[in-house]
This record gives structure tokens, sequence and C-alpha cells, in this order.
């Protein structure tokens, strides 16, 4: 699965985001400083997306609040055009009305600095053209997928589509797993999975791994500390609470005797990575 970059294209900087491993959330990464030659700068975005190793480039498209195009929109249509021009790479649009007051509200709200605004609000701008790319991507993956299931299903099931993965442990065992979320928590990055087999199991295990390593060649470790373990799980607990899906948390089970505030509980694959 290739990774997905988002440019937030203004008169003097850029944003730059790029997506987790999963295609699941979206990280703000750096600011491009714009020179005074357009196609100079489209040639060093493109090296940047083939740089990271991207498939796709996802550019914001400023519209006016009604969704008409605006001057800025024809603007970063000409520069899109220099970036088509100068990659091989699929380069598509967002609908990014708003994104850079929603990063300002965010910088301001945790207390940053003006002068120390413009240094992140592009990219984390740029994070929000992307998790908005990322949702809708999913959303449509996910209603496709059903398609295919009913065109050839004949007793009516509403199964989701899932998105599967191989882990493989130390010993070189391939398991089938259904990555079923990802979550930041205390600077870090933890992906939870469910054995495949086990999908349609009332009581289905959980394998919560820790993504670690730089960007480009990140690396699923197992959490060895069961008290950071247990803190990870009841944060997953309480997002899936949050996106009304309680019910599910409370079904997964786990070789511990006690589980988390919830009611549900983990295990932990220690020998996967």
């Amino acid at each position: 699965m290739h990774r997905i970059i988002a440019f937030d294209i203004g008169d003097r900087r850029v944003g730059i985001a790029v997506s987790d491993p999963f295609n699941t959330f979206a990280l703000p990464v750096s600011t491009y400083h714009r020179t005074k030659d357009a196609a100079a700068d489209a040639a060093a975005l493109a090296a940047v997306a083939a740089e990271r190793g991207v498939g796709t480039i996802v550019c914001g498209l400023p519209l006016n609040a009604d969704g008409t195009d605006s001057v800025q929109t024809e603007k970063v249509r000409r520069f899109v055009a220099l970036l088509r021009a100068a990659t091989d790479l699929p380069v598509e649009f967002e609908d990014e009305r708003f994104t850079t007051v929603e990063a300002e509200r965010v910088l301001i709200s945790g207390g940053v600095r003006r002068e120390d605004r413009k240094k992140s609000v592009d990219s984390i701008a740029a994070s929000y053209i992307l998790e908005g790319y990322l949702n809708k991507k999913a959303r449509s993956e996910t209603m496709s997928e059903e398609k295919k299931l009913h065109e050839h299903c004949d007793c009516g099931c509403e199964d989701e589509a899932e998105n599967l993965v191989e882990l493989i442990d130390d010993e070189g065992n391939v398991h089938k797993c259904l990555h079923i979320g990802t979550i930041e928590y205390k600077g870090g990055w933890y992906a939870f999975f469910q054995p495949e087999e086990e999908a349609e199991s009332e009581e289905p295990e959980i394998t919560i791994l820790q993504i670690v390593g730089e960007e480009g060649e990140e690396e699923l470790i197992p959490v060895e500390d069961e008290k950071l373990l247990d803190e990870v799980f009841d944060e997953f607990c309480r997002v899936m609470e949050e996106d009304d899906d309680a019910d599910e948390a409370a079904s997964l089970d786990t070789d511990y005797e006690e589980g988390c505030g919830c009611g549900c509980k983990h295990h932990d694959h220690k020998n996967e990575k």
C-alpha cells in the first residue's frame, strides 16, 4: 500500500502532510517556501513526493464558501498543471475550505504563539486536507466492496469491507489479520489487528503493535510494557465508544483476568511483529 502526500498550496508557502503506512490518518510533515519560479516549485514538490515513495498526490483546492471558484482557485489549478507535468504520479484535488482556519484554531487553543504558528499552520492544514481525502477514499472503497459482495451473495448479508494485512512473527509464520484501527497515545502510534479467522467470532482476540522507525521505514513491534499496553487499549476503547462502537469494543477477548473500564478485554501477541 503506497502512502499518499498532500500539499496545501499558497502563494508563499506550501504545507506538506503524508499518510501513515495504512493510509488511515494524516501526519503534518513540513512547509516548503516558494520561490518566484512556479515551475521550479512544482518540480521541487514532485521531488519531495518521489523521495517519500508515495503513490498519489493530493492538492487542496481553495473554493469559496458556496463551492464556487475564486481567484485563488485558478492560481492553484495553474500550479497543479505544472505539478502534473513534473511527475508521473496521479494528482487529485480535495476541497480545502476552512482547513487553514481550523489549523489556526487548533494552534491557538494549544497556546502556540502567533509568531510560531506560521511554522506549522500550513502543514497542519495539509493534514486536514489529507484526512478529508482519506475519509472519502475509505467510504468509497467500503461502498464498492459492499456492492461486490451483494452482487455475488444471495443471502442478503451486510458484510463490511476490511483491511486485510499479513503479520509475520519471530518464527516466520504468516498471520492474516484485519487492521481495525490506529490511534495516537502519548506521542506514539499504535495499530490494532484481529485474526481474519476470528472476525466473525463473538469474542475475537486483538493484537496491539506499535509503529516505530523513521518515516518511510516504519515497522510494527510488540508493546512489551504491560502497563502501557493497558493504557493504550483503554484509549482505544474510549475512541471506539466515542464512535458509537462500544459494542464491538466489549466483545474483545484477552488472556488477562481483568479488562479495561469499558468492559472489553485485550490480548497481546508478543511474538508478532
